[in-house]
């Protein structure tokens, strides 16, 4: 017998009289005669009950079956008399699959707190709340790709290995073959230079924006710097758009496009899994997701935004003066108090950018974007690229850049340069938007951050 999803028997339109499901074990209660058998298999948030009669086959079974084990039920999917369920199975027989210690085993029926399930990394998507997380990521990353098919954008694959440091901060992992503690110079390494894990696919991505017109990357990055706060993460995912022949209000559109793109999709494809998240964990959930789909985002110069936050009476832990990078407090002050809706700021000191972004006619600025969300802050950074060779090294000069490591790069500028500009978006923020989960740690699988590589 073909074995049958829960989500698809949850769904039925009517009853079905052969019926096999396998599945983890929520519940078991014992009665006269016969047993509940409370059953979910990570297809959607809902679980099925069957009712499995007694006989001395099945109770040997049952006298082994308890929560968390895997077993098989097969029988009849009928309508359930219980309240707050469509359908039950009247199960016929039931197989024990893989048994499950009921002493030492961690997840039982009570609500356990999310820093005790991260050290069960491994087991955790089995409770409501991380299944239904992991079932939003998968439809999530599914919408990304959609999103950009359907506006004619080509998927690159970037290297996750580099020699080149898109930030320019220096805050990398070093990718090496040498022994530890070896004294041999770079040349002597696998790839005869030094080389990193990349922290963006960005500078990739550029080239070929500059040879197909509009592209994306989506795909793992990694910072090594020690930010061990809920919206850091050693490795983590990132969308990167890149569009040809376009400017600083070009990327500004795409990123509002795409979030309210996305934020639509979650609502329709996953709305039981985002109701738990509303009624659990963010009672303002619902009506952020509604503001932010129907509000047009607020756009505001840097400048603008360092004298609201230098005028109003809010206390902030960290000075706010022109030329210093807001912190996530000004960031979640400009969105959730001053304005109530997500926010743009642009027109970003070039001091504390990074060398590609296109400076500005003042020279004090460049043509770069932060779009800022409740709960969060940033969300998106992105910029109009510097297509200026000229000015382009003039930069990387100011930088101590070693223009030799960006040959390549700045090829691109030699040979038919063109306006282009593009964003990253981290794809774990997003998660966090669209579940107001609020540690970027409950919205990855396996999360690698400080002191932490576990699984």
């Amino acid at each position: 017998m073909k074995r049958t999803k829960i989500k698809q028997a949850l769904n039925a339109v009517s009853p079905m009289d052969d019926i096999l499901v396998k599945g983890w074990v929520r519940t078991k209660r014992d009665s006269k005669g016969f047993s509940f058998v409370e059953l979910n298999d990570g297809s959607c948030l809902g679980n099925i009950q069957a009712v499995v009669d007694h006989t001395p086959e099945i109770e040997a079974v049952l006298a082994r079956v308890g929560t968390g084990a895997s077993v098989a039920v097969a029988g009849a999917l009928v309508e359930s008399p219980g309240k707050g369920q469509k359908w039950e199975i009247r199960g016929r027989s039931i197989e024990l699959i893989g048994e499950a210690d009921q002493e030492t085993f961690p997840l039982q029926k009570k609500r356990h707190s999310d820093e005790f399930l991260r050290t069960i990394a491994h087991l955790r998507p089995r409770t409501n709340k991380y299944g239904a997380v992991f079932r939003i990521r998968s439809e999530l990353a599914q919408a990304v790709h959609k999103f950009f098919a359907d506006k004619g954008f080509f998927y690159i694959h970037t290297p996750i290995i580099t020699g080149s440091d898109c930030e320019g901060a220096g805050e990398m992992f070093r990718v090496t073959s040498l022994p530890a503690g070896s004294s041999l110079p770079p040349e002597e390494d696998f790839f005869g230079k030094p080389s990193q894990l990349t922290v963006s696919g960005q500078l990739n991505a550029e080239m070929f924006a500059l040879s197909l017109g509009d592209c994306y990357t989506f795909g793992p990055t990694f910072r090594a710097e020690n930010s061990n706060t809920p919206r850091h993460a050693a490795e983590f995912w990132m969308i990167e758009p890149e569009m040809a022949f376009a400017d600083l209000a070009d990327n500004m559109e795409l990123g509002e496009e795409m979030i309210k793109r996305l934020v639509g999709h979650i609502l329709e494809h996953c709305a039981a899994d985002v109701d738990l998240f509303a009624k659990w964990v963010d009672k303002d959930l619902m009506p952020t997701l509604e503001t932010l789909l129907n509000e047009p985002f607020v756009r505001l110069s840097y400048t603008e935004a360092v004298d609201i936050l230098k005028k109003t009476k809010h206390p902030f832990d960290y000075p706010v003066e022109w030329g210093i990078d807001l912190q996530t407090e000004h960031e979640r002050f400009l969105c959730e108090e001053q304005f109530k809706k997500p926010v743009y700021v642009y027109d970003y000191p070039k001091t504390i950018k990074p060398f590609y972004m296109r400076l500005n006619d003042d020279d004090k600025t460049v043509a770069a974007m932060d779009c800022l969300v409740p709960r969060i802050g940033e969300i998106i950074g992105g910029s109009q690229r510097e297509e200026r060779l000229d000015v382009l090294t003039a930069r990387m000069d100011e930088m101590k850049l070693n223009k030799d490591d960006y040959w390549w790069y700045l090829d691109s500028r030699r040979f038919g340069t063109a306006p282009h500009a593009g964003f990253g978006m981290g794809f774990e923020r997003m998660l966090m938007l669209v579940t107001g989960v609020a540690n970027i740690r409950d919205v990855m699988p396996f999360p690698r951050t400080p002191n932490s590589l576990e699984f």
